[in-house]
């Protein structure tokens, strides 16, 4: 086998180990919810796996990663362990954030993955901040910052993106058109649906990717990223995608044609990498006992001491 086919080949498997990781984890989300193991607001990246495997894919460990309220994908496709992700949707001790953040806010300062973020575009500002830092100090980073088309709604899109093209900052926004911002579809609140035209209006290098195709997402981040490096400033993507799930645990989804979601499902990202029977049942063994594992440690985990709770809360004098 020629090695650029080797290489792609390996890539190519990688990716489909991610987004099953991804889903895997999901779906025993589910369960575990169902049985009150996991309490509050979870919402689920069920159909959208593409677009994490595929943009995280084209990062490196330097880099920094800025996310949403739906960002379990993001997290594990990043690297934070799973048993850490496990433990923190169980709000134990042992969890990323100590048990404190739960499912919208994971957070991993040492893999740069800043944030899990409940406010809907609260994560651009910080993703700004994170790569005018990095600009100023000629680190040569790219800070990827995940968002949701309702997010292109918020005064804050607009002033992250002008202020990101007019000091040439190396971020990529990565924009998750799932096509509903909760219960609102996107043509019922904005009235340019091309959301990377309306980006490229702040001057910004932007174009769509289809995001149920893993391999085209992580061709475009990767073509994005090489770029934002060469020092060309800011790029948006946006990744037209789908989520199989209700925005939330608690959402009805009865603002959704059954007959759209089914339709959709027909693309789901899972099934555009083939493998052989074999070597796709060790990898699904492989992932069920990494998540296994991972529920036996959230569940032994201990919860954070009562006289703790208050620790944090404010900044802890150092001598």
């Amino acid at each position: 086998m020629p090695r650029k086919t080797r290489a792609r080949s390996s890539r190519d498997r990688e990716l489909l180990r991610q987004m099953l990781r991804i889903r895997r984890f999901e779906e025993r989300c589910v369960e575990l919810y169902s049985g009150e193991k996991i309490r509050g607001f979870m919402h689920l990246y069920i159909g959208e796996e593409a677009v994490a495997a595929g943009v995280c894919h084209a990062l490196t460990s330097e880099d920094a990663v800025v996310s949403t309220y739906r960002e379990h994908g993001h997290a594990l496709a990043r690297g934070v362990p799973i048993r850490s992700v496990m433990a923190e949707m169980y709000g134990k001790a042992a969890g990323c954030s100590r048990g404190r953040g739960g499912s919208m806010h994971i957070f991993d300062a040492e893999r740069r993955f800043y944030g899990g973020n409940a406010i809907v575009g609260g994560g651009l500002p910080v993703a700004v901040g994170l790569a005018l830092a990095d600009k100023l100090l000629s680190r040569g980073r790219v800070t990827a910052c995940f968002f949701g088309e309702g997010a292109m709604a918020e005064g804050e899109f607009h002033e992250c993106l002008n202020l990101a093209s007019l000091w040439g900052l190396p971020v990529l926004f990565a924009c998750e058109n799932n096509l509903y911002a909760m219960g609102t579809a996107l043509a019922r609140s904005q009235a340019e649906t091309d959301l990377a035209l309306r980006a490229a209006a702040y001057d910004v290098a932007a174009w769509p990717v289809d995001g149920m195709d893993v391999r085209a997402v992580a061709d475009a981040a990767e073509r994005a990223c090489e770029s934002i490096r060469a020092g060309s400033g800011p790029h948006f993507l946006e990744l037209r995608t789908y989520r199989f799930r209700a925005h939330s645990m608690y959402d009805p989804d009865r603002y959704r044609d059954k007959a759209e979601i089914e339709q959709w499902k027909l693309r789901d990202p899972l099934g555009q990498i083939r493998l052989p029977e074999d070597e796709l049942a060790a990898l699904e063994k492989e992932i069920a006992q990494e998540l296994e594992d991972a529920v036996a440690f959230a569940e032994e985990a201990p919860i954070e001491p009562i006289e703790e709770l208050t620790r944090f809360v404010y900044s802890e004098v150092r001598p």
